[in-house]
């Protein structure tokens, strides 16, 4: 399954990408978690098409919604990030040797759900005459999972559980957008990603806690200390509460989010 995920992360086409991951699934018994793998020759990580251009994030024109090309550009947006976190999924399954095969398993599951999303969000820009590549698109999720190559803990901490878990803050006021904007199938679209996106949240509170656990660290404390190492956003509110607790964030760690909240600039 490892060197499975690699060459589909090196992928470049999105469709191949998406296609070359739900074929993993024939290979779930064949997971080694000690097998070291190396990049092929000639190839990148991750695999990406030449277009959407990546420009830094206060370089995405902001749109309205209720223009169909306002639309379009948020549907791309989100279409991006699935793209992105197909890739996190393949990087955390082939990077990191040594987790139990559950571990594996789960970031499969993780990988196949994304590809999933990036699907249902092609094809909902394709019918308004876009496609993906179409808009820019910036690259903070990837530039995260490249800072913490090196370190499983501080990947688990900043990606899955910090990063992927602004969605499930963000994706409440998506909906609405979007549902204002009279395009109902963008809305049932984000209503299956968070849906999916609290168990992918979930999963990296999981495997966090099971590697703090394993090295007697303090899971809230480490963290903190985590996200000034590698140099994490600091989370503004409104949070989805209710999403965060079904993802697995325990109370402790909801008020420590709020109470940094509370002291930010606004």
């Amino acid at each position: 399954m490892r060197a499975a995920a690699l060459h589909a992360l090196c992928l470049p086409n999105p469709d191949q990408k998406v296609w070359a991951v739900q074929a993993i699934d024939k290979q779930l018994d064949q997971v080694d978690p000690n097998q070291n793998l190396s990049m092929p020759e000639s190839a990148s990580i991750p695999g990406r098409p030449n277009r959407p251009e990546l420009v830094g994030p206060f370089k995405v024109k902001q749109r309205s919604v209720h223009t169909e090309q306002g639309r379009a550009a948020l549907i791309h947006s989100l279409a991006h990030i699935e793209f992105n976190a197909i890739n996190l999924a393949l990087d955390m399954i082939w990077r990191f040797p040594g987790m139990p095969s559950e571990f594996y398993e789960d970031w499969l599951i993780i990988a196949k759900e994304e590809a999933y999303h990036f699907s249902l969000l092609s094809k909902h820009l394709h019918g308004m005459g876009y496609t993906y590549g179409d808009f820019p698109a910036h690259d903070g999720l990837w530039e995260m999972a490249q800072r913490t190559t090196d370190n499983l803990l501080a990947r688990l901490a900043l990606v899955p559980r910090t990063l992927e878990a602004r969605g499930l803050d963000a994706s409440p006021v998506v909906r609405t957008k979007l549902a204002n904007a009279n395009d109902n199938e963008a809305a049932q679209i984000i209503d299956i990603i968070l849906r999916d996106e609290i168990g992918h949240v979930a999963i990296g509170n999981k495997w966090y806690r099971y590697l703090c656990q394993k090295e007697n660290l303090d899971p809230v404390a480490h963290y903190a200390e985590m996200a000034r190492v590698y140099r994490a956003p600091r989370l503004k509110g409104p949070f989805n509460i209710e999403a965060r607790l079904a993802a697995g964030f325990t109370e402790q760690e909801l008020e420590v989010l709020q109470a940094q909240d509370q002291v930010l600039p606004t």
